[in-house]
């Protein structure tokens, strides 16, 4: 009697285990040992279906065979992970301590995570029919366009939609020869072409010495992880494309990621310049079907560029070799929610597997990241100098204390601002805090217009009037009057980006003012438009949040205004000044990136603070220089390893009770001692957030591998516990953010 065989799947659940499965009923059973690993399979699961990744076929399992159900359907015999990428979400699920299941389903495009097959979708081709073929030359000379369209049709098989546009004829122009019946159209796959003879559509820029050294250090193959640590405008990304050109000239591929999904167009649009090859986006501002293509055509070596988000680190390639992460300190990289991930740090994971370079790019790197450069972990390259023959900019330190403000500007950043728009310049103004005011306040009794599911304020929207929580989302309407005391005399209190620019708008009217913040690019393009309208180089102001200090590249703008340097002084959370100083060099790096001389003004209200009086007399590096030490006498990272176990109820005492056991039975498995020690149950920064309240647990470790294998064995004892089902809890390993 031949031995049954089972599948072992990876269900998207929050289980710590595999699931065991027979096979669909209808499956061959002669071609169940032909499955591979990674194929993807739809089955029941309680009252559901869902969609597992195949880990193996084997023939014992823990459950008697008749108490298994079977599988529906294997939904595509082609693996949706490759062996290599297989393998570093079931690293990424062991580290994180995060379900394999959640970890695979994270790493799929959402059309496979619902169970769609892995096939590409087609692309239109225009080509002539019968008809067409035999029209008499000459029988379309009153419609030009239409026998532009016909002569080149005669010279082609077929034409694509990026030809049309080449060739300047509108879509339109073919669908008339459609509906003539000249014309007819076909659905072509997209497929790998050759490697062009010419890789680039426009030559390389000459190299500074300084960049030209950083290159040829850069070993095109092999695993090494490069620091390049250059200044705002230093020409990082040209070093980028060079490595980038050299490994295309292998017949490999390249991985680029970027913090924002602003960033992503204007990105591609300079690759676009350069190479002549295809090049695909991978970020959330595309639909699903998108998304996908871009996938398939990287899984397919059709895309020789993959320029993407966060995500797209687990893109499959048919032969990736060289990972590039620009802005690398940025804190999206860290997925804040499920599957608690660094994209930074496990793209240095999957470039050792694949023994290919690694490039972490900045102009402010993080602590841990300098750390390793230090330590000799990653090889230090450093761009002192601005590409070309801009130069830094000049940086004024404002004092506002007793100053009168107005809407929250000095009046020498008002006399800058004028003054730099005369000349026919452009001027950044950095506030990172959108909406009209951050709240609303009761000039008669004191109140304040509290979130009511959130420790927090209410921010005060003006376009359209609301009151909106920005941590949980909760909206309502203004008040008319006060619901303490029945005041009508409500005030918006501080400074947000709306306000700003209604401020900007009264003191210079014929000026063009540009909002960039959530708010206004919250559209599909819309950061797009907006920045095209920047880059036609017309006096403008430009207001907005950190959204315009990631990368951007503002030839014509000469002066930076911030107007709260003071934000992350005195931030509960220890990467707070580090994250202050990243935040306001990069702003500050906005300034005179072209030929025009920049300038910087820091409105403050502690000048005299070491944090600040070191960030603009001696730059990041020596504000990183005073932190380090300071990290290493407290026992934080890069120093010692740091992991949060997080719990949040309705209900508090729920939340404490289960922390309670946490630390019990963590102490069980390894007790405090020199090198590992505990901290909690103790508050979230803040306490209530989006109606549920927040406690967390501290894990402080010397060492990575004890604590590894602490939390290990903790998730499955949590998992199992009767406390663990009244609660929402986590475990975050490398946490970036303390709240």
């Amino acid at each position: 009697m031949p031995e049954s065989r089972l599948l072992e799947l990876a269900l998207p659940v929050p289980l710590r285990r595999n699931f065991d499965y027979l096979p669909p009923v209808d499956f061959p059973a002669e071609q169940l040992d032909s499955l591979q690993a990674g194929i993807l399979i739809r089955v029941p699961f309680g009252h559901q279906e869902l969609i597992g990744v195949l880990m193996a076929v084997k023939s014992v399992s823990f459950y008697q065979p008749e108490k298994l159900r079977p599988a529906i359907t294997v939904v595509d015999q082609q693996p949706a992970f490759c062996t290599e990428l297989l393998e570093l979400c079931s690293w990424a699920a062991d580290y994180y301590q995060s379900p394999l299941g959640e970890v695979l389903q994270a790493a799929l495009p959402v059309l496979l995570r619902q169970g769609e097959p892995a096939r590409m979708r087609g692309e239109p081709a225009f080509m002539l029919t019968t008809e067409g073929k035999g029209l008499p030359e000459g029988a379309l000379k009153r419609s030009p366009k239409q026998a532009a369209l016909i002569a080149e049709l005669q010279k082609f098989p077929y034409l694509l939609r990026q030809d049309l546009e080449q060739l300047e004829i509108p879509r339109s122009i073919a669908i008339t020869l459609i509906d003539k019946g000249l014309v007819k159209t076909e659905e072509i796959q997209p497929t790998r072409t050759e490697q062009p003879q010419a890789l680039l559509n426009e030559q390389p820029l000459t190299l500074s010495d300084e960049q030209a050294f950083a290159l040829v250090q850069i070993a095109p193959e092999g695993f090494k992880t490069y620091l390049l640590d250059g200044a705002t405008g230093s020409g990082k990304t040209e070093i980028y494309l060079q490595a980038i050109e050299h490994c295309l000239q292998k017949g490999k591929q390249a991985l680029v990621l970027v913090p924002e999904i602003g960033l992503t167009p204007q990105t591609i649009q300079r690759f676009q310049r350069r190479f002549a090859v295809p090049i695909a986006a991978l970020h959330s501002g595309l639909n699903d079907r998108e998304r996908l293509d871009a996938w398939l055509q990287a899984r397919a070596g059709i895309a020789r560029i993959v320029i993407g988000t966060r995500s797209a680190l687990f893109t499959p390639f048919e032969s990736l070799g060289i990972i590039i992460i620009d802005e690398e300190h940025d804190g999206s990289f860290k997925q804040q929610d499920g599957f608690r991930y660094s994209a930074r740090d496990l793209a240095a994971v999957r470039a050792q597997r694949l023994n290919i370079p690694l490039i972490l790019g900045s102009a402010t790197p993080s602590l841990e990241t300098l750390h390793n450069a230090v330590q000799g972990r990653y090889l230090h390259l450093q761009l002192k100098a601005r590409a070309g023959s801009a130069k830094p900019p000049e940086v004024q330190l404002l004092d506002i204390r007793g100053e009168i403000l107005h809407d929250g500007f000095a009046q020498a950043s008002i006399d800058a601002i004028g003054e730099t728009l005369e000349r026919g310049n452009q001027v950044l103004v950095f506030l990172n805090r959108r909406g009209y005011a951050p709240t609303l306040e009761c000039h008669d009794c004191g109140w304040l217009a509290n979130c009511n599911f959130c420790d927090a304020r209410m921010t005060v929207h003006q376009t359209p009037r609301h009151l909106h929580c920005h941590h949980c989302d909760h909206q309502r309407a203004l008040p008319r009057r006060c619901p303490q005391c029945n005041s009508s005399h409500l005030q918006p209190i501080g400074q947000g980006t709306e306000r700003s620019e209604l401020a900007l708008q009264e003191l210079f009217p014929e000026q063009k003012i540009i909002r960039v913040d959530r708010d206004s690019t919250r559209n599909k393009n819309a950061m797009q438009k907006l920045l095209e309208d920047v880059h036609k180089g017309e006096p403008c102001i430009l207001i907005g949040t950190q959204m315009l200090a990631k990368g951007h590249h503002f030839a014509d703008v000469t002066l930076v205004v911030i107007l709260d340097a003071d934000a992350g002084l005195f931030s509960t959370d220890f990467r707070g000044p580090e994250r202050m100083g990243q935040l306001l060099m990069q702003v500050a790096g906005r300034a005179g990136r072209a030929e025009k001389p920049g300038r910087v003004v820091l409105q403050s209200h502690h000048t005299d603070h070491p944090l600040v009086q070191t960030l603009v007399t001696r730059g990041y590096h020596a504000l990183a220089e005073l932190i380090l030490p300071e990290r290493q006498v407290t026992g934080l990272p890069p120093y010692r390893q740091l992991v949060l176990i997080r719990a949040e109820s309705k209900f508090p005492q729920k939340a404490t009770d289960f922390l309670a056991f946490a630390r019990q039975q963590a102490e069980l498995l390894l007790p405090a001692n020199p090198g590992l020690s505990y901290l909690g149950p103790l508050p979230a920064f803040m306490e209530k957030r989006g109606d549920r309240f927040r406690y967390q647990l501290q894990i402080n470790s010397a060492q990575r591998k004890p604590l590894q294998q602490l939390l290990a064995e903790l998730a499955m004892k949590l998992e199992g516990s009767p406390l663990a089902k009244a609660v929402r809890w986590s475990i975050d390993v490398d946490p970036q953010e303390m709240g």
